[in-house]
């Protein structure tokens, strides 16, 4: 399939990020052996210029890696129309052993990713930037993991094959092969219900103390739900909220709402989703840097996240809660 329009778009997508990680790869080991911002000697004036092109560079590498899992999750959707048996992006990604980890990959990869873009935003806040060692030791940390997902990226696509015979999502989430409704066990709807809307308040309760007073416990807390609750809501999409969407009980497909036969409503729901969960994790780890003159900048992006994360969570269970509570308390399909 690498001759396939989409896989063309991801495999150059790749070449440019691996292209601009390499040009930036030097100045970040000279930053980690040489940087030393009380010297004026010509190495450091040269550096500090360096960084500035080298720091643009990365910002850019991660930014396209996030927005390659938009692209890949398209892609695996299209894919679908020429393998036996998709009728979605869930057949295609099941293809081959390396689809779903891709996917999975990707996904962890939009916070680590985006984290480093955080993180890069405060250092060039101060003169000083107090932030550039940490931020080349992370993204020298992220190298690997980066050439894993492409590496699982071009895996997926060189052993994926139109003759090759894959399961459709109908299969793949019913309740007979222990999907849809038994992805946490045999809890019932309302449970999972009662414990996903339960920790939206939570979330919103935490949210606020955190916005009025600060403190690292309630950081830790609201990190700590936040991971929880990105995970119960793909669950909770996967089980519940998706038929709904379908208006067919017993189809659950959490890639099938990103049709335009449904209104492309999934990417309403995961567009606000993951950059919630991203925003009310970032500033739960930011809590480390908290000190000294990064404290007036940290806490200001503390404070900014809580508001993004919370009105971002607003419109997703807005949104995802739409033809549940139609359904089930307005007659019908509107």
């Amino acid at each position: 399939m690498f001759l396939n329009t989409w896989s063309i778009g991801l495999c150059l997508l790749s070449i440019i990020v691996l292209f601009l990680m390499v040009l930036a790869s030097r100045t970040s080991v000279n930053v980690l052996l040489y940087w030393d911002p009380s010297s004026d000697s010509n190495r450091q004036i040269r550096l500090e210029n360096e960084t500035w092109l080298a720091s643009s560079l990365v910002q850019n590498a991660m930014g396209l890696q996030v927005v390659s899992v938009i692209l890949f999750v398209l892609a695996a959707d299209k894919f679908s129309a020429v393998i036996t048996g998709a009728m979605c992006a869930t057949g295609s990604l099941l293809a081959n052993a390396y689809g779903m980890p891709t996917l999975y990959v990707k996904l962890v990869g939009v916070f680590l990713y985006g984290f480093w873009i955080v993180l890069h935003k405060l250092d060039i806040s101060r003169a000083n930037y107090p932030l550039l060692r940490v931020k080349y030791i992370y993204l020298m940390a992220l190298l690997p993991f980066m050439l894993l997902d492409i590496g699982l990226q071009s895996a997926y696509l060189y052993n994926l094959h139109p003759n090759i015979i894959t399961s459709c999502c109908a299969v793949v989430y019913s309740e007979g092969q222990g999907g849809g409704m038994n992805l946490i066990g045999s809890m019932p709807k309302a449970w999972l219900l009662g414990l996903f809307y339960g920790t939206v308040l939570l979330l919103y309760g935490l949210g606020v103390i955190i916005y009025k007073r600060k403190g690292l416990i309630w950081q830790i807390m609201d990190g700590a739900i936040w991971l929880f609750f990105i995970v119960l809501s793909l669950v909770a999409i996967t089980s519940v909220f998706s038929s709904y969407v379908y208006a067919m009980p017993y189809h659950h497909c959490p890639f099938c709402i990103l049709k335009p036969q449904y209104h492309y409503i999934g990417f309403l729901i995961y567009l606000t989703l993951f950059p919630a969960a991203f925003f009310g994790l970032s500033g739960p780890v930011l809590e480390i840097f908290n000190k000294g003159d990064l404290r007036p900048l940290v806490s200001g992006y503390q404070r900014l996240a809580v508001k993004l994360s919370l009105a971002l969570m607003t419109i997703f269970i807005i949104t995802v809660s739409y033809h549940y509570i139609v359904y089930n308390f307005l007659g019908g399909e509107r």
